[in-house]
């Protein structure tokens, strides 16, 4: 079972987001110390929380917002963290790693030090999402961090369709995965899949479900080119459950207590992990 300190407060920031890097760093600054304020230990940003979601177009001056870790981004989240006391999944960075570019999440601790990096794995390549002309795919595995007294593990946005990620950062001990996510309607979208907001949160939903654990969605909010970002961070509980849901038009600093014994109380009771069979699933990796 979880440690009697099993309560704690988690904050999602949804945001709307400008071409102008500074001021998207200070109304970030902001709302973390508005969820610090309100009790949250675990904050959570959105994808590319710095600038705006600029894979709507194939444009090679993109390239040039990209920067090593460390960098800018990285001493904001740093000095973000610990000035609010809090663990911070930084959302995403447009990162430069050589010749290669990533979309990496980093994962800080109270005192501003890394404790995670993850690079997205599952890159989309649709229109208004032309993700894989700017990213490669990560290449350091699945990570989780220790977090006081539980372990967490970032995804990022497209992540969320894929139940295997999720599976396996729950084998390895993680109890709430965060999703920073950029995610919303483009007007021919909307027409034609109207229900996708909700496919959306169905989704992590029943990876919340299945695994026994939490799940928090942190998304953007706003119009930016041709996609209208539709917000509705929500997180949901271990039996797939939405505990707490954000609007879908405005910014909002969303912060939700959870009870990490519900984690227990789902995995065990319902016996999802114990009873897997692993090997007859070795055509996941041959097919």
């Amino acid at each position: 079972m979880e440690k009697t300190n099993s309560r704690l407060k988690i904050g999602l920031v949804q945001a709307k987001v400008s071409d102008r890097t500074d001021s998207n760093l200070s109304k970030t600054a902001k709302f973390v110390s508005q969820a610090a304020g309100k009790g949250a230990s675990i904050v959570c940003l959105q994808e590319l929380f710095a600038m705006p979601y600029f894979c709507q177009e194939e444009k090679k001056r993109i390239f040039e917002l990209a920067e090593v870790i460390p960098g800018k981004l990285t001493k904001f989240l740093s000095e973000t963290a610990k000035k609010n006391k809090v663990a911070l999944v930084g959302g995403s960075v447009f990162e430069k790693d050589g010749g290669k570019y990533y979309n990496t999440s980093l994962t800080f601790d109270k005192k501003g030090k890394i404790i995670a990096k993850y690079r997205k794995i599952h890159i989309p390549y649709d229109p208004n999402y032309y993700e894989q002309y700017y990213f490669s795919s990560g290449n350091l595995g699945y990570v989780q961090a220790d977090v006081g007294n539980v372990k967490i593990a970032p995804l990022i946005c497209y992540d969320q369709w894929y139940p295997e990620a999720a599976r396996i950062n729950v084998l390895k001990g993680s109890r709430i995965i965060f999703y920073p996510t950029a995610i919303g309607w483009t007007s021919e979208m909307k027409k034609l899949e109207p229900f996708s907001a909700q496919r959306w949160q169905n989704a992590m939903c029943g990876h919340a479900s299945m695994n026994g654990i939490y799940v928090a969605a942190a998304n953007r909010i706003g119009k930016e080119d041709d996609i209208d970002f539709w917000g509705g961070s929500f997180i949901a509980d271990p039996f797939g459950e939405v505990v707490k849901k954000a609007s879908s038009t405005k910014e909002e600093v969303l912060v939700a207590e959870l009870d990490l014994s519900k984690v227990a109380g789902s995995q065990e009771g319902w016996g999802f992990l114990k009873n897997r069979k692993p090997m007859s699933y070795r055509d996941l990796t041959e097919i």
